[in-house]
Formats: C-alpha cells, structure tokens, sequence
C-alpha cells in the first residue's frame, strides 16, 4: 500500500512538472530547437547518473537489438518538442496544450494500420468529439492563432509517432530506453539549432538560465525519472487517469500566470478533447 501511494504521488508530481513546462519555455529566449537540444542532453545525463547511482548499468545489448527504432523514435520526440515550444510562442500556453493532447487521437486513427487493431464505433465517436473539441478552442481562444494551433496539432502527430514506435521495442528496459531517446533528441537538435535557427538578439540573462537549467534537469530528467518508475507500480489506467492533470495544470497556470483564459465555449472545447481522449482509453 505504501508502495502505491508513493507511486500515485510521483505520477502526480511528474504530471504537474510536465504541466507547467510551458510557462518556463515563456521565459527562455533561445530557439525552440536549441532549447530542445539542452533539453534532451540535460535529461539524458540526469536519469544516466540516477540508474549508475543505483548500481544500474545501461544494456549495451538490449539497446544494440532495438538501436534503430530508439534512433527514430528519439529524432521524432526532438521535433516534436521543437513544434510545441513553437506552439506555445504563437499561441497561449493552454490553447497549445489542448491541441497536443490530441496525440491519443491519432494513435487511435493509425492504430488499424500500424498496430492491426480495430477502430470500434465508440473510437469513432471519440476522435469526432476530440475534434470538434479543438474546433472550438482554437475558434473561440483570443490568445489563438492558426499557426500556433497547427503546429500545436503537429507535435500531436510527432508523439502519437513515439508512442507507435515504442510499441514496437523489444526487451528494452524503460530507463535505458529513455536515455537513448532523450540522447537521440538532443543530438539530433544541436546540428539542426545551429543550422536552421538565428540566434540574432539573443541574450541569456541569470534567471533565463536557471530556466533552462530546470527545463533540463527538472521538467526532463526528473519528470522522466517519476513517470516511468511510477508506471512500474501503477494500472495503466490509473496512469491514464493522472495523466489528465498535466493539461489541467497547464489551462490553470496560463490563465493565473500568464493570464490566458479560455471563454465558455473554449472550455467546453477543452472538456470535449479531454473527455474523449478518457473515454477512449476504455473503449
């Protein structure tokens, strides 16, 4: 039992950290790619040390047999991290949020042609509901804009990818897994930062590195660290089900911090996305 409740209590912990991302990512003047990169680097050296702390020593062969899909599904987790921070740019904190927590929907839409599982009535019904959700949140959000929804939608289709490839990994534990995908993620953003992005006017001040540092270690590394040791000891569905506080935190923190606050319709647009993406866990 305490087991347990230590491990509801990580969950819960690891939802708000995530939740509260975007307001940091408000505070970092760097490109979203090169905050990606530190991002991915500084969470994969943390959770290295926690497991060589703990006497756990990375598998050279589990990473060896699953080496390419890590390798994908770390470059797919980089960029989607790069159209969120983009999202959150464009868009308020909690119109962007909704709109990546369609991730779940498009697992459900690619999973009768990647995964061989069947779309029931009730997935239909959900995916519509989710839909029409973000329809109503990016119509009626005065913080909205297309360009932020849409890129809010792919970084959706980015994670729904990760999901999908990690479906496909064989005996791989979660913590070496991890550590390769975050690696994977921030080696893959260093070169395209440097490449793509403009660092003209760019000043990092005191306070705009310690948020950089607590992206890293805390919003990455020790957000990853609670998630995945708490899966260990949790129901699926009940990780499920604490997964909703992230975007509720996020929805909160937008409109007392940064003050963002959806109209009536976009919080009826918010329950439908959130509700559908519940209820199809149980469909």
């Amino acid at each position: 039992m305490k087991t347990n409740a230590k491990a509801r209590l990580g969950l819960i912990a690891a939802m708000v950290i995530f939740g509260s991302i975007g307001i940091f990512r408000r505070y970092i003047p760097l490109p979203s790619g090169m905050i990606g990169a530190c991002r991915g680097l500084m969470g994969m050296l943390f959770l290295l040390g926690v497991n060589l702390a703990r006497g756990e020593k990375p598998s050279g062969k589990d990473i060896r047999a699953n080496l390419p899909v890590l390798l994908l599904s770390g470059a797919a987790m980089g960029f989607n991290w790069i159209l969120l921070f983009e999202a959150y740019r464009y868009t308020s904190v909690a119109t962007a949020t909704l709109c990546y927590y369609m991730a779940p929907i498009f697992v459900i839409l690619a999973s009768p042609i990647v995964l061989k599982e069947k779309l029931t009535p009730g997935k239909l019904l959900c995916v519509a509901a989710a839909v029409l959700g973000v329809a109503l949140v990016s119509g009626v959000s005065e913080a909205g804009s297309l360009t932020g929804i849409l890129l809010g939608l792919g970084a959706a289709v980015l994670y729904a990818c990760v999901i999908l490839l990690n479906k496909h990994l064989g005996s791989v534990s979660t913590g070496d897994r991890t550590i390769v995908q975050l690696g994977t993620a921030g080696a893959v953003l260093v070169p395209y930062s440097l490449l793509a992005e403009s660092f003209a006017g760019v000043t990092m001040d005191g306070i705009s590195i310690l948020m950089l540092l607590v992206v890293g270690a805390v919003h990455t590394g020790l957000a990853y660290w609670l998630y995945f040791g708490s899966m260990k000891e949790l129901p699926a569905q009940t990780v499920a089900l604490y997964s909703y506080i992230d975007p509720i935190v996020a929805i909160l923190l937008s409109a007392l911090i940064l003050g963002e606050a959806l109209t009536p319709l976009g919080i009826l647009g918010a329950v439908l996305v959130l509700g559908a993406t519940l209820v199809s866990e149980r469909c």
